[in-house]
């Protein structure tokens, strides 16, 4: 079980700045590995309400090459957790006590993963009313579990499924359609 305090506030317009340090600070350790770095989660969608927590997607050439610089990210204040549930990914955290300030995820380019996080993304930044549903499901589930993280994360994950499965379709789809 994870014991992590559930907060979920509104959209603080910092949380791109945070985001645009945060990717520098990792451009610095990752140099030519890393080929793009995204700003994905609730804290990228403008309006949406959020746990506090800047999630970073970052694409790789290699994604083994990036278990090389685990020492460096450790240096940088983040904890390295391998590929936590995820094949093809390293996933790192970085906490400030007991409050997480950051999650990286780091996918190799062009894997459906990488899709699907931008998808998600640009679908709640494009649909305001699913992204407004979105966020009273939070902040209802914040309320109702707010020293249970893992029954928070259980309570959105249909809710993240439909969602994702229709953005994956629009992003798909031509441009100029729905």
């Amino acid at each position: 079980m994870i014991h992590r305090k559930v907060k979920v506030v509104f959209h603080d317009p910092a949380w791109g700045e945070a985001f645009e340090a945060e990717a520098a600070a990792l451009r610095s350790v990752l140099g030519d590995e890393a080929l793009a770095i995204h700003h994905i989660g609730s804290t990228s969608v403008p309006g949406l309400a959020a746990k506090p927590t800047i999630d970073v997607l970052v694409e790789v050439r290699k994604i083994g090459s990036v278990d090389d610089f685990d020492g460096a990210m450790i240096e940088k204040g983040y904890e390295a957790w391998g590929e936590y549930g995820i094949p093809g990914r390293r996933f790192f955290t970085k906490n400030r006590g007991p409050a997480r300030t950051h999650n990286v995820h780091v996918f190799e380019a062009g894997t459906p993963e990488v899709e699907r996080h931008l998808a998600f993304r640009d679908y709640l930044r494009e649909h305001t009313q699913t992204a407004l549903a979105y966020g009273n499901l939070k902040k209802d589930l914040a309320e109702k579990f707010p020293a249970d993280m893992e029954s928070y994360m259980v309570g959105k994950d249909a809710f993240i499924k439909l969602t994702e499965s229709e953005a994956l379709s629009w992003n798909r789809a031509p441009k100029g359609t729905s």
